[in-house]
Order: structure tokens, then sequence, then C-alpha cells
């Protein structure tokens, strides 16, 4: 780089000369040289602008592959709160509230909404990899992108050593010979494999995860209204009707909003809100996928909008056709509510046709874990918050340092279930317990650090430059009530927090989380301070070296 200046210079010394019997001449030439100059000045600066914008660490879109569409967003978007949870854990929250519980969903429900829809807002704008990790860091700082990132890495990680460990129940269930490790083992590699295919591998094997679950919970609806509307016999005795809620054992409310009971524990409607809440784990999937969706601008507030209607239908309209075929007081967690139902329309082959249902919603668990981990390792790598190999991607545009990354950890985890099954599930699980809520917690911080950034100027793409009240209003898909709605959410969540501490199996959930942030808190204090050294280190090298060449 330093000759051609040189070279250029020595090249000038005759035209100079020349130019004295020529000067208007040179002038003219001159301008016209300094136009084209300018021109192609532009034209590269317009070049490399565009380079730098593709070649920008911050942005990580470019090597990812936009392969998910629509049909794939939808699907896993239905799917992605329908797990054993629904399935199983629905009658811990039934006992709790009894026919209540159905508002603990409306409730619950609403406060999931308003959170993807926070996190959509952001993704419609700025569609990323990591979602939520990347907007803290974007628009807050790397602090907070780095808890919030791997707050949410470590919660899957633990979300999928507790669905490997008992998918070996699920197979036992056909061929009790098989160890449950090896069932574990075989399905993790399944899934691996199938995350390291590419994006649009991922978004297929999910679709149809989603569409057995969403067919199970929909013939339990349909079926269960048979029953009701042709006032078929049930195995209770009792007519199945829709009155049944507010005639057995106590009515609608049983345990009213919060009862203490002589056993010392906690019922009610507010109590089965905690339950309830966890169930709805994975709904902000959405956001993680719209950093490879093709569309998003269409496709995310199309699967945000509908978490309403997936919530009345797979949760208030299951949940009530169940209590009013079956006797809410009948549903005590020895067999799922889901099999006594399919029990009482005659399919008495409803526990093998449950378990497979329950086998593909935990492999389904597994497989968007994986995919949401290896995303999310990708998006800390790019921001600086995670060892740089993980931002690596091979030709399938696919994270795989991220993917392998992720596998082997949850292996680790596993092998810990199988060993010491006590502290896994009394410890580890806490801190998955309550880092959903830390999670959620981020993303409404997030969206109004993210509000503050877009009405300063310092928007994300057609946003940016734009001020105050203009570049607000511009924002295509806002979350309703803005002004409140964070604040509320996050209330809320810290009330679910305050009840958690009545129960004694969520109150170590608590005293986890707080210890968990504490850890994440001082980790990133400890890399942000090797980081600082390195570059320390860096600049007193290069200003030794500088002083060398001078000398």
């Amino acid at each position: 780089m330093s000759k051609a200046p040189k070279k250029n210079s020595a090249q000038s010394r005759p035209s100079q000369r020349s130019a004295a019997h020529n000067r208007p001449s040179q002038r003219a030439g001159a301008q016209r040289k300094a136009t084209q100059k300018t021109a192609q000045t532009a034209n590269t600066a317009q070049k490399a602008d565009s380079d730098a914008t593709a070649k920008d660490p911050a942005n990580d879109m470019p090597g990812l592959r936009k392969s998910l569409k629509n049909r794939h967003i939808q699907l896993i978007a239905l799917g992605g709160a329908i797990g054993t949870g629904l399935f199983y854990g629905s009658s811990e929250s039934i006992q709790l509230a009894g026919p209540s519980v159905l508002l603990a969903y409306l409730i619950g429900g609403a406060a999931i909404f308003l959170i993807v829809r926070a996190l959509s807002e952001m993704s419609v704008e700025d569609p990323k990899a990591g979602a939520f990790s990347y907007y803290a860091t974007r628009y807050w700082s790397k602090r907070a992108g780095f808890i919030s990132g791997w707050n949410y890495w470590f919660n899957y990680i633990l979300v999928s050593m507790v669905e490997l460990a008992v998918v070996g129940s699920f197979v036992q269930y056909w061929f009790p010979a098989i160890p449950a490790w090896v069932s574990a083992a075989v399905f993790l590699v399944i899934i691996t494999a199938m995350n390291l295919m590419g994006v649009s591998k991922f978004g297929e094997f999910e679709f149809w995860f989603a569409i057995i679950k969403i067919v199970a919970v929909i013939a339990m609806v349909v079926g269960g209204l048979a029953v009701i509307i042709a006032k078929l016999p049930t195995q209770s005795g009792i007519p199945a009707s829709f009155a049944n809620w507010f005639t057995i054992d106590g009515g609608f409310m049983p345990h009213g909003w919060l009862t203490h009971g002589a056993d010392g524990t906690w019922s009610g409607l507010l109590m089965a809100l905690v339950v309830v809440m966890f169930s709805f784990g994975g709904t902000e999937l959405i956001g993680i996928t719209a950093g490879e969706t093709k569309n998003p601008r269409v496709t995310i507030p199309k699967a945000t909008n509908s978490i309403i209607w997936r919530i009345l239908v797979f949760y208030v309209a299951a949940l009530g056709v169940i209590m009013a075929v079956v006797p809410w007081n009948t549903i005590d967690g020895s067999s799922s509510p889901f099999v006594q139902i399919f029990d009482s329309v005659g399919v008495h082959a409803a526990a093998g046709i449950l378990n497979f249902v329950c086998l593909t919603a935990v492999m389904s668990v597994y497989n968007s874990g994986l995919y949401a981990n290896s995303r999310m390792l990708y998006s800390l790598a790019k921001q600086g918050n995670a060892p740089a190999y993980l931002a690596r991607l091979d030709k399938r545009g696919v994270p795989r340092a991220g993917v392998l990354t992720s596998a082997a950890v949850t292996v680790i985890a596993v092998v810990v279930v199988f060993l010491w099954p006590e502290f896994a599930f009394n410890y580890l699980m806490s801190i998955a317990t309550i880092a959903a809520f830390i999670n959620w917690s981020m993303v409404m911080l997030t969206e109004m650090h993210f509000r503050k950034q877009v009405a300063a100027g310092n928007g994300p793409g057609r946003l940016a430059g734009m001020h105050g009240k203009e570049a607000l209003d511009a924002i295509e898909f806002k979350l309703p009530g803005h002004v409140v709605t964070p604040y509320l959410v996050i209330a809320f969540q810290v009330m679910i927090a305050v009840l958690m501490c009545f129960s004694a199996s969520y109150r170590i959930a608590v005293y986890a989380g707080v210890i968990w942030l504490v850890v994440l808190f001082v980790a990133y204090e400890v890399m942000s301070r090797v980081q600082n050294a390195r570059l320390d280190a860096a600049r007193a090298a290069s200003k030794q070296y500088a002083k060398r060449q001078r000398n």
C-alpha cells in the first residue's frame, strides 16, 4: 500500500511541467477526473458499506439460511406450548383450582401473549438469531445480553435433560427390556443428526411433531363433545355436561383464590397459576426462528397472534371438555386426564396412543431445544459473550459447533440424572423452573430499552435515523398498551415468584434463581475482565512494536 503513492507521484511530475503551458485545459481535465473519482469513490464506499453490513459481527443473519416457511413457523408456534405438561401436568393444576383452572389458563395465557408480542415487536423490525439475547446486547448492554443468552441456554439444557431422561419410560411401555439410558442415547443421536441437516429439515421434523400433538388434542376435544352431545354413559356414572363445572364438589372455584389447607398446603386459583405458567414454556421459540424465516414481517405477526386461539383451543377448550366428561375431583394424577376421556368414549387403547403422543412431544422438546440452544450460542459468540468457535457455520448454514456443544453438555446432564436423580430434580430443575421467569422478565425489560433506542434514532433497518414519536409510530408490530404492559407483566411475574414461596416444592426454585443470577453476574464480570486484560496486552504489544519500528 505504501509504494503506490510514490509511483503516482513520480508519474505526475511530467504532467505538472507541461501543465504550465496549458493551465485552463489542465483545470478542466482535473475537474473531470475529480468528478469521475468522486463517483468512483461513492460507488466504492457503497459497495464497502454493503460488504461491511454483510460481514458485521453484530449482523448474524447473512450466513444463516432463511429456509423456514410460513407453515413451519405456524406449526412450530402451535406445537411449542403443547407438551407433556398439558397431557400429564394438567392434573396438578386441576386439583389446585378445580374448574377455575380455566381462568388460570386465560390469565396466564394473556401474560404469555404480551411477552411474545414484546419479543415479536423486536423480531419483526430486527430479525436475528439469538432473539432476546441479541436484542439485550444491541439495545441494552452486553451484560444484559450475556445474562439473557446463557440463562436461556442453560434452561433448555436442563429441560432437554429431563425430557431425554424420561424418554426411556415411554419406550419401555412397549419394550420393557430396553434400558432407559439406551433409549435416551438413541433419541439424542437421532435428533442431533436431524439438527445438523439444516434448518429446513428442523422445520420439517418440527412441523410433523406438532401435527401429531395437535391432532391428539383435537381428537380428544371432538370425542369429549360427542360424549356430551350424545349423552353417552361415562365411567363415573355422572352424566357428561358443562354444568358439572358448577355442581361437583364445591362448584367452579372450590378452593377460592387462595386457600391454606389443614395439611399446611396452599391451593386455589392463584396457586394454579404457578403450574399453568410453566406449561407455556417454549412459546418464545417464535423469536428465535425469526432469523431464519423467509418473510418475518408477515410470518411472525401471524404466528404470534395465533397464540390467543391456541390457548383457547388447546388449553381452555381441551380442559373444559375433560372436566365436563370426567368429574374434576377424580382427576388425581394417577393417570392422564386425556386417557380418562378416551376411555370414556370407548377407545381403550388410549394409554398406548397417549404414550406415542408423549414420546413425540419429548422428541419435539429436545428438537426445539437443540435448535434454540445452537442459535443462542451462535448469537452469544457474535456478541463476544461466548467462545468465537461457536460462531462458525458449515456449508448448510448450520452452527455445527453450537449443535454439538449443546448436545455434548446435554449428554453430561442426562448422565447426572441417571447417577444422581435426587440432585438433578431437586436442584438443577429448580434453576430451570425459575430460568423461564428470568427469561420472560428480560424480554419485557429489553423491549423498553428497544423503544428508548428507537426514539433516540438508534433503531434497526428502516427505523435508523428516525427520532421520537415518528420513530415509535413507525414500529410495525407494536406491543399492545406498550406504555404500561411491560410493567404489568413484570409485576405479574413477581407475584408468581412470591406465590412459589408458598409451596415447598417450588420454594427452592426461588432461592436457586437468586443464586443462579449471582452466578451469571459473576461469570460476566470474570469474562469481561479477561477480555479487557487481553485487549490491554494486545495494545501494549502493538505500541512496543510501533516504537521498535520508529527506532
